[in-house]
């Protein structure tokens, strides 16, 4: 087999993401669609205030009659507005959040106003200008307005704000079907006895943990044995958006992930990457499925779902900008220069630094399980001296 260069990262990444698709478009509850992203812009239904209210507890009066006095003729509370207009030389009780009742456009705070019996006095400087302590028809947003535009992310407040426009569902896609498989004949459930030579399956898991935050639904197809017509039967009844293999992806006489891939119908749009760790990666399609065959080595699986599976969820959940925020960071080492594959370090930030892992073996679950972050190197990146800032992604 031909061996093609390395791809870039980022190349990798866009190509990835024309493999897949949006799913299909579905209508959930308000209470249901958290985290999830929008399917099209949510626009207003009404106009929120829908009318003038009060921004303090106080007086509605019409600042052409200040300094008043003025007679109060009623009281107009958060639903429980007074209805009748009021006429000059006028005011009314008015509590925060209720509507100002017509023929008033200004509030007296109740710390400046003095009363005697239905009349009130101004007892100190009073509003400065008309509409004062005034939420005016609108403030927030009108009828029309694009509350949450299509891709952005359900957050807590999006939520809060599609309520208040008028909206009790909110359009969003559906969960994406992953199915999940580890190859190989060395693995073993997790908790059973295992044999010399034999590992506990820890990938499953770990993906499954990686990714259950995202609006997804996972398929465990278990662990697949070194035989191709076994993974060929696994393969073919895939029903999944997008079917996730680790192991078995690399050009050994054992690796037959790809060949069985091929053999069931499924297209390789490329295969090894300019990343370490998880260089041996591949992507494609069978039928309506993304194929994504990871590395088999738990920190090279966990450093490419995060950059490449996570990112494919998001954008066929609807996401708009899946890319990867990294945040700077001073280091507490110095760091060798770096070679010509994008290297993504285990590292852990103490005290202010941000200080790598001492063995970045691709085995290495211990040191994946303690770091907070991944330090982000370039190809060919120059050494670097304690306190130089350099970029890292942050990990759960």
């Amino acid at each position: 087999m031909t061996r093609s260069p390395l791809l870039p990262l980022s190349e990798a990444l866009q190509r990835l993401l024309a493999l897949g698709h949006s799913t299909d478009r579905v209508e959930l509850p308000l209470r249901e669609a958290a985290g999830r992203w929008a399917a099209s812009d949510i626009g207003a239904l009404r106009t929120q205030p829908d009318a003038d209210l009060s921004a303090m507890d106080g007086y509605a009066i019409r600042f052409a009659d200040m300094p008043g006095p003025w007679r109060v003729v009623g009281e107009s509370a958060a639903g429980h507005r007074h209805d009748r207009p009021v006429n000059a030389g006028e005011a009314v009780r008015i509590f925060t959040g209720a509507a100002l009742p017509a023929g008033t456009d200004t509030v007296l705070v109740q710390e400046e106003a003095r009363r005697e019996g239905e009349m009130l006095y101004l007892d100190g400087e009073g509003p400065a200008h008309l509409a004062r302590n005034v939420r005016r028809r609108g403030l927030d947003f009108a009828q029309g307005d694009i509350l949450v535009a299509a891709g952005e992310r359900l957050t807590p407040a999006r939520l809060a704000l599609a309520a208040v426009g008028g909206h009790g569902a909110v359009p969003v896609r559906r969960r994406v079907r992953v199915a999940i498989a580890a190859t190989g004949d060395e693995l073993v459930t997790a908790g059973q006895p295992i044999a010399p030579g034999q590992l506990p399956e820890s990938n499953g898991v770990m993906l499954t943990a990686l990714i259950g935050d995202l609006p997804c639904h996972t398929i465990d197809l278990g662990i697949l044995p070194d035989d191709r017509a076994r993974l060929e039967e696994a393969f073919s009844g895939v029903d999944a958006d997008i079917l996730v293999t680790t192991g078995g992806a690399s050009v050994g006489d054992h690796d037959l992930v790809r060949p069985a891939l091929e053999a069931c119908g499924g297209t390789i749009d490329f295969w090894r990457i300019a990343l370490r760790p998880g260089k041996p990666m591949m992507a494609g399609r069978m039928r309506d499925t993304v194929l994504l065959g990871l590395p088999g080595n738990p920190v090279s699986a966990f450093v490419t779902a995060t950059l490449f599976l996570r990112p494919l969820i998001a954008a066929m959940s609807g996401a708009r900008g899946v890319m990867h925020r990294t945040i700077t960071a001073p280091l507490g080492e110095d760091l060798p220069a770096n070679g010509e594959r994008t290297d993504y370090m285990r590292a852990a930030r103490i005290d202010g630094g941000v200080f790598a892992a001492a063995i970045q073996d691709s085995s290495m679950l211990r040191a994946l399980a303690r770091a907070d972050c991944l330090i982000v190197r370039e190809p060919h990146d120059p050494a670097r001296k304690k306190g130089d800032s350099l970029e890292i992604l942050p990990i759960a």
